[in-house]
């Protein structure tokens, strides 16, 4: 699951909770499990609107899609201990609430600056909400009910994400009270405001075990992830002046410090936001960098694939959002067959799925290169599917193997690292990414050549990263998988 707040929930105290719960309080649970992943994936296809409306580059956009991921992926273990201690139910209302006002907030964003901020803000709001879902369907529901509500749950997200781009694409294109991309963000406030009121039926709960949150470690990952990700975005468009370095520098000096004041805080028989004796379970190290590497290049293939496709192609975001739909289908379906492939194969399975990835990634980049009209654009069909199946093949079971490596009074936290490190991965994906896309981009701008060759040029080679990153998470993942299976023999 989520966040630490699970491996408590056994032992929660519930308050007024029915024996059966309202099948209403389920549908607002999964309501909002629901906006959160929408508002993640509807950005993709709005991003040359975005671009268009806001006269701003790739780095503020990269901002838009980078800090919500990094807001969210920050502060979910926080959060989940907050809805412990003070009741998920109140953080869920919280946590909508604020989910809905910052979603105005972007809607009505006069410029990339503002729209950067509220982004960081809605991201923050989401991982209030977020934790809360998980927690309140565990302790609302029995052994054998909860199979059935965690199913729904998994099948809400994943039609979420295509929502967010099929239906994302329409809605931007029918342009909406002439509000254009804003729409996307705009629409969450009625809903948002829906889900408060009637979240009133949803049963109260809370955990005597609440773990304290630990602000200072936090906030010193929270600075120093942002320190690295903004010179990051910004260094291709300005030259990499000096302010970069330095930003790059003292990142580095704060996530050091919060590495030694999380040691500090487990030597006081506190509670770190994450307990670093993890980390001496070399499978578990080394599968939170898969965990990273892997997550680095999801969000960063939809952003950069979407700008080739609308501003390089010219397709419409319905168009678009179309196109991206037989990638979430694969990895749907894909999702659905992993669990039956670990149990009959073994955790190898998991470097097969990757390696299937990894092909998807390299046919997209051929398909790319060779790409001159708008009349091909058919042919990104195949690649996208494979890479969407070898996605779900891949990154489904891959969780649960990482986690499997924690020791059973970690569980709970590791969960929320690897949480944690699935956004932290999107957003530095993102500025990586990024900086390889903006400098072939300006380059073949230089040159005086087609908008549809910049494009492709921008999106194959910032798409090497990807692939590289991809193929060294199988060689990883092979390792761990066969020490893992050597060690149960």
């Amino acid at each position: 699951m989520t966040d630490d707040h699970l491996s408590s929930a056994t032992r929660t105290t519930q308050i007024n909770t029915p024996s059966k719960p309202s099948a209403f309080a389920l549908m607002i649970l999964l309501l909002g499990g629901f906006i959160t992943v929408f508002d993640l994936f509807v950005v993709n296809v709005a991003i040359p609107s975005m671009q268009a409306d806001l006269g701003v580059g790739f780095s503020d956009i990269g901002f838009v899609i980078a800090g919500y991921e990094l807001a969210f992926g920050v502060l979910l273990i926080a959060s989940g201990r907050l809805g412990d201690r003070h009741g998920r139910r109140r953080l869920f209302i919280l946590g909508m609430l604020g989910f809905s006002i910052t979603s105005f907030l972007c809607g009505i964003a006069p410029n990339a600056s503002s729209l950067i901020a509220a982004r960081l803000l809605q991201g923050a709001a989401g991982a209030i909400l977020f934790p809360q879902v998980y927690a309140l369907l565990h302790v609302m529901y029995d052994d054998i009910s909860r199979r059935r509500v965690f199913g729904l749950l998994g099948m809400t997200l994943g039609l979420a994400a295509i929502a967010g781009q099929v239906l994302g694409g329409f809605i931007i294109e029918s342009d909406l009270l002439g509000l254009g991309w804003r729409i996307i963000f705009l629409i969450n406030l009625p809903i948002g405001i829906i889900a408060v009121l009637f979240a009133q039926i949803i049963p109260e709960s809370k955990s005597p075990h609440a773990l304290d949150v630990d602000w200072s470690g936090i906030g010193l990952a929270t600075i120093g992830l942002l320190l690295l990700l903004l010179p990051l975005l910004e260094g291709p468009n300005i030259g990499w002046p000096l302010w970069t370095w330095i930003s790059l520098a003292a990142s580095i000096l704060l996530l050091t410090t919060f590495l030694i004041w999380e040691h500090v805080v487990a030597k006081r028989n506190g509670n770190p936001a994450i307990d670093l004796a993890l980390f001496r379970n070399a499978g578990f190290s080394i599968g939170s960098l898969v965990v990273l590497l892997i997550y680095s290049t999801a969000t960063s293939l939809f952003l950069c694939f979407s700008l080739l496709v609308q501003s390089g192609l010219g397709l419409t975001p319905f168009e678009a959002g179309t196109l991206f739909a037989p990638a979430s289908l694969g990895f749907i379906s894909a999702s659905l067959l992993a669990p039956k492939l670990v149990a009959h194969f073994g955790n190898m399975s998991i470097a097969f799925g990757t390696m299937i990835y990894a092909i998807g990634i390299g046919w997209l980049i051929i398909t790319a290169s060779n790409l001159d009209h708008q009349s091909e654009i058919l042919i990104f069909l195949s690649p996208l599917i494979l890479f969407g199946f070898g996605q779900g093949l891949s990154m489904t079971p891959l969780l649960n193997l990482v986690i499997g490596y924690a020791e059973e009074h970690h569980v709970g936290m590791a969960a929320g690292f690897i949480s944690t490190m699935q956004q932290v991965g999107g957003a530095l994906g993102v500025a990586i990414v990024g900086i390889f896309f903006v400098t072939v981009l300006n380059s073949d701008a230089n040159q005086s050549t087609s908008q549809t060759s910049q494009y492709a040029d921008a999106f194959s080679s910032a798409m090497i990263y990807n692939l590289i990153a991809v193929m060294i998470a199988t060689i990883l993942i092979t390792l761990i998988a066969y020490k893992k299976s050597a060690v149960s023999e």
